[in-house]
């Protein structure tokens, strides 16, 4: 990570010296570098419908793995070509985790060669039964004409096939909600989760809110979690026509999960443990037209590039302002997104294209950021981000999550919760393995580092009843009679075959990014690694007597309280007061009581490693 990211936290930003390049508006931009399909990307989109090219435009060559499959036609296949065309449906499928986008039109090596009308008539008609024998809808997501050396209009569509896998109830997508206090987070998210327009007084928020005193003031102090679906055509599902999560999740075919976070700096820890434990694929940073970057907007926007999570941009209440304030709102965004510390890439998105656009190159490159301007009042662009968000693609392929289902269970407690005649609730996340009902795992550290044993009575995903839990997923599990006062955040649930490391003391190479004064030994600091939160008193800083903003370092650190489980490697974010720092953990003095990990007297269901 850059030290230059410090810019965010402490000092005021540059104005880009074109560090970054210019600023993409849709099909009029360029694409962002990585060899030559950078400048294929902007021929493709810089194209305009009826205007002739002395080139013929390129996308980039299709690659073997991933979900983008490119084709020429698909008229009358053959049995045999049909069957194959089918298997390598699946096979992009599966890629996609139940999705996949086709060019059609397109060659192998990337030329736009188009078809007329005719032949994509019938190209589409033999998609659609490729579609109807794997079991899945197609969506066409944009057309466009091609018309070098032809007279005929000839077009290239691209079309969304979207399956639930067998093996999953749906495909789910964590979006962690940023901005500052007062930026219309919990309004933004009202709309789009209730499908009903706020009436300007914040009407739309209430059902998100957890407590009486963020009724009364407007602000959210805790996190909260709303879900949005589409179905398998790309079509809304939410709670409109009066749907209870249950129905919602059986509708939906893919799911964003928005984790509403805490904008005022007061709740700052809680934004924090938000964005490091419940592990979001993206971040949403809202941005008031209004009031422009204010607030806790560039800290906010400095923590997810810290944590290195892909964000987008939206700049909201634009019925507010006038249309030289939202363009002054988007300047000032844009300067900031082009600094060094940032090195992004905006794109400005105007149109359904900009958002299919938008969300493949998102999602394809770590440099663009999509900047959208709307209204929760009026719904003035509200339909742009739906469309976003429904072609947004999963950043992990469907290999990546089977080595992680291969390993052992470890599953992260992020909350924990009493129901009524059900006993211990904890909620976090599966980071590895598979988790069953009527599992036995053993969770922990306590705080004199042992593990005891439980038992998995029951799971929920997305309050709907779930009998297997995947690597990647968020779940809350029912424990039963388990005395819920041997549990607290930061514990995790290991299967028994697996040694855990805990440790009081470890080492971390890091980057402080802001410090008033000078960094020293002795300086305490609550330290954020995964779901664990707890203060740590820096014991030694090798090399060095003190740090300054914006300098590295190895630095020893050890927890005040009790152990930690904490792996090497993990990324750790500190703060105290205005102090900040990023890093990854380097080094664990585990804790080890006995030669095998085992007591020798083990108190009742008690294991200690």
């Amino acid at each position: 990570m850059d030290s230059r990211v410090s810019e965010l936290f402490g000092g005021c930003c540059r104005p880009a010296g074109g560090g970054a390049g210019g600023v993409m508006r849709g099909r009029g931009g360029t694409a962002p570098g990585g060899g030559g399909s950078g400048s294929k990307a902007k021929k493709k989109n810089g194209r305009s419908r009826g205007g002739k090219a002395n080139n013929p435009p390129y996308l980039p060559p299709e690659a073997e793995d991933g979900n983008i499959e490119y084709k020429l036609k698909l008229v009358n296949p053959s049995q045999y070509r049909f069957e194959h065309l089918v298997t390598q449906m699946k096979w992009r499928l599966q890629e996609g985790r139940g999705e996949a986008v086709y060019q059609i039109g397109v060659e192998d090596n990337g030329l736009l060669v188009g078809l007329s009308e005719e032949e994509m008539r019938a190209s589409l008609k033999t998609l659609r039964r490729m579609a109807e024998k794997v079991g899945a809808d197609i969506t066409v997501l944009r057309e466009r004409e091609v018309d070098y050396d032809s007279d005929v209009p000839r077009k290239i569509t691209e079309v969304l096939v979207r399956k639930v896998p067998d093996n999953q109830q749906f495909l789910d997508l964590r979006v962690a909600v940023l901005g500052n206090v007062d930026s219309g987070k919990s309004t933004l998210l009202g709309v789009l989760t209730q499908g009903e327009l706020d009436n300007g007084r914040g009407r739309a928020r209430l059902n998100l809110f957890r407590h009486l005193h963020e009724i009364q003031s407007g602000r959210t102090s805790s996190i909260s979690f709303e879900i949005l679906g589409f179905n398998s055509k790309g079509e809304v599902v939410n709670y409109s026509d009066s749907r209870t999560a249950e129905e919602i999740c059986e509708s939906s075919s893919k799911m964003i999960t928005f984790i509403d976070l805490a904008g005022h700096h007061k709740y700052l820890k809680t934004t924090i443990f938000g964005l490091t434990s419940y592990c979001p694929d993206f971040a949403m940073l809202v941005v008031s037209a209004n009031t422009g970057i204010a607030g806790t907007t560039r800290e906010h926007l400095g923590l997810a590039m810290a944590l290195k999570v892909p964000f987008f941009i939206v700049i909201s209440k634009v019925d507010l302002c006038s249309k030289a304030t939202v363009e002054r709102t988007v300047k000032q965004l844009e300067r900031i997104l082009k600094q060094p510390g940032c090195n992004k890439l905006p794109l400005l998105v105007n149109s359904d294209d900009d958002a299919v656009t938008a969300a493949q190159q998102f999602a394809q490159s770590p440099n663009i950021t999509p900047i959208f301007t709307l209204s929760s009042v009026s719904g003035e662009n509200l339909d742009l981000l739906k469309v976003f968000l429904n072609i947004l693609p999963p950043l992990t392929n469907s290999k990546e999550q089977e080595e992680l289902m291969q390993q052992l269970t470890e599953f992260q407690v992020d909350e924990i919760y009493t129901v009524p005649e059900v006993g211990t609730v904890v909620g976090g996340t599966l980071s590895s393995g598979i988790c069953r009902e009527g599992e036995n795992l053993v969770v922990g550290p306590t705080d004199d580092g042992k593990f005891l044993r439980l038992k998995v009575c029951s799971i929920q995903r997305n309050r709907s009843a779930c009998r297997v839990l995947r690597a990647g997923q968020a779940a809350t599990l029912a424990l039963g009679p388990f005395d819920r006062s041997l549990l607290r955040k930061g514990m995790v649930m290991v299967s028994p075959e697996m040694n855990p490391t805990i440790c009081s003391v470890f080492e971390a190479e890091i980057v402080l990014l802001f410090h008033a004064t000078t960094f020293r030994k002795g300086f305490q600091v609550t330290v954020h690694v995964g779901n664990v939160r707890q203060t740590a008193i820096v014991e030694k800083i090798h090399g060095k007597d003190k740090l300054r903003t914006g300098e590295k370092a190895v630095v020893r650190f050890r927890f005040i309280k009790h152990p930690e489980y904490l792996k090497i490697g993990a990324k750790l974010l500190f703060r105290e007061g205005v102090t900040k720092g990023i890093g990854h953990v380097t080094d664990l003095q585990a804790i080890i009581t006995k030669e095998n990990g085992l007591e020798e007297s083990l108190g009742p269901g008690q294991l200690s490693f």
